[in-house]
């Protein structure tokens, strides 16, 4: 028999659709009946709920009523509004360490001089300015044509790493670190065999800045140069493949290897969510990450404007009062940015969000924050902050997926994984990116790219763990080389995305 719906804590008042469910239709965990039609991923009431009275779900508040609500009724944005909440944020008091797992696993990876793993090979035109973009795509293009690479077999391709700034900012502001990070951690991530960096030579962030005074990769296969210098874009281009070869003829050096499973870097996003994404993807990826900190490897979660209002479930795992105290800075800190900015931290969900079933922000940040397990946080760091400890951690980052994943990418992820329920489709070169479907209905209309169906969770009562394990094994191969879905469609050219902070002028 088909379960209409599913209760998902018992302190929960409502239930989730697990269908599109018509008048009449009887709730599966409740002595009730739908009153009106519902689609699949929306919430249904279980009870009477009184105006200003708080909706439940996951056992924690998703909003206050605003109108009566009957027993039976739809509960969504007409009926259902953020309210005023506040959290115990209970620092430090929930973060048991999860059992090491000492059965030794491994991946094929290239290994790099400073020590840690890349899952691929590629080389990076890196640019410092939006000016330099254009002539780091025709170095590229030029190269793709003259075809370079066919001598070289161990590199899996030329990455144009192109922004649209660089200038027209302070030289020393927020907003100017942010972008330093970024493009020095880009140029230090492990899925580059080398970089080739190109500027235009006046902007305000200048290559001398970035390459001067210390060795940004440590096998020193960095080159760089500007367009005025070399004197045009024909002599910058011709001058770029020169350089390219020599990056490459070094990166080709490098071979797949075996190395612990415990130097994979996971990046987790979730991205087009939907009501079903608290449900089955997001807590499928939070059993894998469990899974590969207790092998030593590290997990990811960012996108700070989207754990707002679950944050508590955070700062209680802290690994210690000064970790979670460092996230609730960043949490007021993303108030006073919205503020100042004219905007709102409960402006989410999306349209797309609403459709699927989700209502307040409160609801999506707490099935968002599923997606980090159930391991004590052990760090907190800034947009392109190099990660340096094992285990979970968090990165702050707006929630707008391509500029959130630039900044893991940044931080040192040698892989992300991407969990949606509307679909979304892209990818982000160097670092492979595996799509998580929380539904079978898109899995099957999105199959070309998704890489792993999570839906079967409600569809074929495949259980949590067994989805996890399941993500877990894909994360290995993954990282092996085996090809996404959005590899294998060419993704990844134009979601490069810096997080541009403070005045253009």
């Amino acid at each position: 028999m088909v379960q209409n719906s599913i209760r998902l804590h018992p302190e929960d008042n409502i239930e989730i659709a697990l269908r599109d469910l018509a008048v009449g239709d009887a709730l599966s965990e409740s002595d009730v009946s739908v009153k009106e039609p519902v689609g699949r991923g929306h919430k249904i009431a279980t009870t009477r709920i009184a105006t200003g009275q708080n909706v439940i779900r996951y056992g924690q508040i998703i909003g206050q009523a605003k109108a009566d609500i009957e027993p039976g009724a739809h509960i969504h944005v007409h009926n259902l509004g953020m309210g005023e909440h506040t959290q115990d944020y209970a620092f430090a008091s929930r973060n048991t360490p999860l059992p090491e797992i000492h059965e030794p696993r491994t991946f094929m990876g290239y290994h790099r001089a400073d020590g840690k793993v890349g899952t691929r090979n590629y080389i990076g035109i890196l640019t410092s300015v939006n000016c330099s973009g254009s002539v780091a795509r025709f170095i590229a293009e030029a190269a793709e044509k003259s075809g370079m690479l066919d001598d070289f077999p161990n590199v899996d391709g030329i990455v144009p790493i192109v922004h649209s700034t660089g200038c027209g900012m302070s030289g020393k502001d927020e907003g100017y670190a942010t972008l330093f990070r970024t493009l020095t951690g880009y140029a230090q991530n492990p899925n580059f065999g080398g970089i080739l960096l190109v500027g235009l030579g006046c902007e305000v962030l200048q290559i001398p800045d970035l390459v001067g005074g210390k060795a940004l990769r440590k096998d020193g296969v960095l080159r760089y140069m500007t367009i005025q210098h070399e004197g045009g874009t024909r002599k910058t281009i011709a001058k770029g493949l020169e350089e390219l070869r020599e990056v490459a003829a070094f990166a080709n050096k490098a071979e797949r290897k075996p190395a612990p499973v415990s130097e994979i870097v996971i990046g987790m996003q979730c991205g087009g969510s939907d009501g079903y994404s608290g449900i089955t993807a997001n807590p499928a990826l939070g059993y894998a990450s469990d899974l590969l900190v207790r092998h030593g490897g590290t997990t990811i979660l960012s996108e700070t404007s989207e754990i707002y209002g679950a944050e508590h479930l955070l700062t209680s795992r802290a690994e210690t009062v000064e970790v979670g105290e460092k996230l609730i800075e960043r949490i007021h800190w993303w108030e006073d940015y919205c503020a100042r900015n004219g905007g709102e931290m409960d402006n989410n969900p999306s349209p797309g969000n609403k459709r699927g079933g989700l209502t307040t922000i409160l609801e999506k940040s707490l099935g968002a924050v599923a997606k980090g397990g159930t391991a004590p946080l052990r760090g907190v760091y800034k947009f392109g902050e190099k990660i340096d400890k094992k285990g979970f951690v968090f990165m702050d980052s707006p929630g707008f997926d391509p500029c959130s994943v630039t900044g893991q990418v940044a931080s040192g992820a040698n892989l992300i994984v991407f969990t949606t329920g509307r679909g979304s489709v892209s990818g982000y070169k160097p670092t492979p990116c595996i799509k998580l479907a929380t539904n079978t209905e898109m899995y099957e209309r999105l199959s070309e790219d998704m890489d792993l169906n999570c839906g079967d969770i409600v569809t074929e009562g495949v259980s949590i763990e067994e989805k996890g394990r399941e993500l877990f094994e894909l994360i290995i191969r993954v990282a092996s080389g085996e090809e996404t879905k959005s590899e294998a469609l060419g993704f990844g050219g134009a979601e490069f995305v810096p997080w541009q902070i403070g005045a253009v002028m």
